[in-house]
Order: C-alpha cells, then sequence, then structure tokens
C-alpha cells in the first residue's frame, strides 16, 4: 500500500492552543464523526479525543476541531460517568451496537469518518502482561458494517493495533483488503520536545535510543513510537525490523557493559529525561523495568529502557554516522489545558477526516505494535533473541510536525 502525503504545506502548529481552532476552515462544512468507544470517563482517551470534538481544543466551549460528533458507541459504561452527560447535554446518540453508530440508524453510512478509541476499561490481561482491548473487535465491527453498505470512511484506531501482533496484522490487512483511510497510534509522535526537538528527514542514523517509564504494555507502546517517529527519519528507511529481545535485571546492565548499547547514547537519554534524584540507575530492579533491544534491517540499531521508578518522561538519543555529538530530546506531556498533546494527534486525525488521506502511515503503528509484542514475547520465553521476519514491514514517512516549542506552560 502506498501512502501519499497531502499536496501543499502542511498545517501549521502555531503558538498556543487557541491558534488550532484558527487552522479549522469555518468556510469547510464540518465532518461527522461515529465515536467507538470503550469507556468514558474524565481523563481517559474518549474524554480528551472525543471532549475536544464537542467543547473545543481546551474544553471550555471554545473553538474545536472541524469535526462533529454524530453518534458514539460505548462499550462499558456507569449511570454517572462522563460519556452519557456529555451525550445527553450535546444531544449525540448513543447506540446499542456499532453498526448503528456507523449508520445512524439509517440505510447507509451516516458519518464521515470513525474514531475508534479502544483504551481504558476493565478487560483482560494475557499470560504475557498484554491488557486485551477489543481493538480488533471494534475495528472487525466497524469494517463488516462498511462491507454491508459497500462504502469505507476513514478510521483512526488509538494507540497500538491489536494488542497482540496476530490481531493487529489482521487489522491492518483488513484495511488494506478494503482500502480503508486508516491510522493508529500515541499521541507522543506529535507532543511538544525539548533538546534536540527535530531530526532532519535522511539523517544518517547508526543507532537510536529511548527512555520510557510505567507498564511495560501501556506505556512501551508509547516510548516505542517516540522512538520509531524519529527513526523513520533516517536515510533509506523503512524496511522493518530483523530481531528483538527483552531483557531484565542484571542483564540489561550486562548488554550496556558489553557494548550492545551505548552507554554514552543511554547517558544522553538519561540526562534528557525527568527522573527520581534519589533512585539508583543500576539498583532499580521491577518486573516493570526492561531493556527492549532490536535490530533493524539496514543494521541500525535500536533500544528502549523502561524505567519505571527512576524516569518520569520520555527521552529520545541518536548517534548520527560521523558525528561525535550525540543528539537528544525530551518528549514532552503536559496535563493543562486538559492534555493538549492530544490536541496535536486530534489535528492530524481531523487531517484525514477531511483529505480521505492518512497524515501520517499507519505502518510505523505496526511496526511499533509488533516490536512491543514480539519484546513481550521473548520476556515470557525466558528472555530469547526473536528472529521477526513478519516484522520486515516498509514504508516510506513523512515529514509531519510535532507541537511548537516552547511548550504551553502547565
Amino acid at each position: 500500500m502506498r501512502w501519499l502525503s497531502a499536496s501543499g504545506a502542511f498545517m501549521a502548529l502555531g503558538g498556543r492552543m487557541s491558534a488550532l481552532a484558527k487552522e479549522s476552515a469555518d468556510r469547510v462544512p464540518p465532518r461527522s464523526v461515529a465515536a467507538v468507544i470503550t469507556a468514558y470517563r474524565s481523563g481517559l482517551h474518549a474524554d480528551v479525543l472525543a471532549g475536544k470534538i464537542l467543547e473545543g481544543w481546551e474544553h471550555d466551549g471554545g473553538k474545536g476541531p472541524n469535526l462533529r460528533l454524530a453518534s458514539m458507541y460505548i462499550d462499558q459504561s456507569k449511570p454517572d460517568d462522563l460519556g452519557l452527560a456529555m451525550a445527553k447535554k450535546y444531544n449525540i446518540p448513543i447506540f446499542d451496537t456499532i453498526e448503528e453508530a456507523l449508520t445512524v440508524r439509517t440505510d447507509s453510512i451516516g458519518v464521515n469518518g470513525v474514531l475508534s478509541i479502544g483504551e481504558h476499561g476493565n478487560y483482560p490481561w494475557n499470560d504475557k502482561g498484554q491488557h486485551l482491548y477489543p481493538r480488533r473487535r471494534f475495528f472487525e465491527q466497524i469494517t463488516d458494517t462498511f462491507e454491508k453498505y459497500d462504502k469505507v470512511v476513514p478510521v483512526f484506531n488509538d494507540k497500538h493495533l491489536g494488542p497482540v501482533w496476530s490481531d493487529a496484522k489482521w487489522m491492518y490487512d483488513r484495511a488494506l483488503d478494503l482500502k480503508i483511510p486508516f491510522m493508529a497510534g500515541s499521541s507522543i509522535p506529535v507532543t511538544f520536545r525539548k533538546g534536540d526537538p527535530t531530526i532532519p528527514m535522511n539523517t544518517p542514523i547508526a543507532e537510536i535510543l529511548a527512555i520510557g517509564y510505567s507498564g511495560l504494555d501501556i506505556y512501551g507502546f508509547h516510548t516505542l513510537e517516540a522512538l520509531q517517529a524519529i527513526a523513520e527519519r533516517r536515510q533509506g528507511a523503512e524496511k522493518g525490523v530483523q530481531w528483538v529481545q527483552c531483557l531484565q535485571g542484571d542483564m540489561i546492565w550486562k548488554a550496556v557493559d558489553e557494548g550492545r548499547v551505548r552507554k554514552e547514547l543511554l547517558d544522553a537519554a538519561l540526562d534528557k529525561v525527568p527522573k527520581s534524584s534519589d533512585v539508583d540507575l543500576r539498583s532499580l530492579v521491577r518486573d516493570d523495568v526492561a531493556l527492549f533491544l532490536f535490530k533493524y534491517r539496514d543494521g541500525v540499531r535500536g533500544s528502549v529502557f523502561m524505567l519505571n521508578g527512576l524516569a518520569q518522561g520520555f527521552a529520545v538519543a541518536v548517534h548520527t554516522k560521523g558525528k561525535r555529538r550525540l543528539l537528544a530530546t525530551h518528549i514532552v506531556e503536559r496535563k493543562t489545558p486538559r492534555y493538549p498533546h492530544f490536541a496535536y494527534l486530534l489535528q492530524a486525525i481531523e487531517r484525514m477526516f477531511h483529505s480521505g488521506r492518512p497524515s501520517y502511515p499507519v505502518e510505523r503503528t505496526l511496526l511499533t505494535s509488533g516490536i512491543l509484542d514480539r519484546a513481550l514475547t521473548s520476556r515470557a520465553q525466558d528472555y530469547r533473541q526473536l528472529e521477526t521476519p513478519e516484522l520486515a514491514i516498509p514504508y516510506i514517512p513523512v515529514d509531519y510536525p510535532h507541537a511548537p516549542n516552547p511548550p504551553l506552560a502547565g
């Protein structure tokens, strides 16, 4: 599948949240959206995505994206949930099935785009530590509805595909088969950055490293997306990943000491990431501390250090061929006003819903979903290095911008 970047300049991302409102062209009718949601409570992904459609970029009643929420399906809800109150406040119908939400109880697809938010809620975990959100089930019912009514519209899948590899690949292949404009992923690649914020396209990267925090599944994905959004900008990218391995405990530091990870690159990332000052790095032994090692098919080395208990954010460091200076950036999350990095993600989604073309390739998220699944599989299989021919995923990246600097206060 060939992903085409939109013609003309990318939308300017402005200096403040209010600038986003100016970028939604009032003279163009809003595109209608069906939101397919696991759970809708304050601060959850449904709130900071669908909520911005309803209440504006800053959730203050001001202007927001040039989108209109036409319907919702909520998989799990309680009588006092925010989603029910928002539906009542804005007269948004909540349907009992995904098909009804997409057709708005008509005899055709009744919306211009689908926002599938399979994140949060009470769902099981498997033995590998993967939270089994119903993203494939959602996508299967969405696409079955497209087939039934012989019409497709763009779909955005929040966070990683799957979350298990077989489901991720099924979703991707299904989108290809039906020629669905399809995007997925995290808000982290488009959020604010401090340090060396931009790596130019076609940079000759030799090695790349990221630091993350929190759970290996939930935030390991965010960390991989932060890394891949930069790694894909290297010369000749992207061809995919040759092998993946997860290490824990003393194995992590043995890999560093033996040079499997460039120590100076780890130090550069540690220098950028917010962290607890009273925690000794090498004594950090926890079930949610791990090193994901992988090798790209072009020979570039990648590594992700999940350092929960020490790191309090994300950082990415890059070793460029032929240069001694290492580039490093802090990938910045903000909570106010109302998680603004999600506004920049929603702007990319808005752009696809209007243009009918993905703002950036879904293959990035397919690849990061696969790396994460293989890393957690390695962990469950005594930390074996796993060859990954299934991750030979080539794609052409686009020069999509991240949020402007300096980041907003808050």
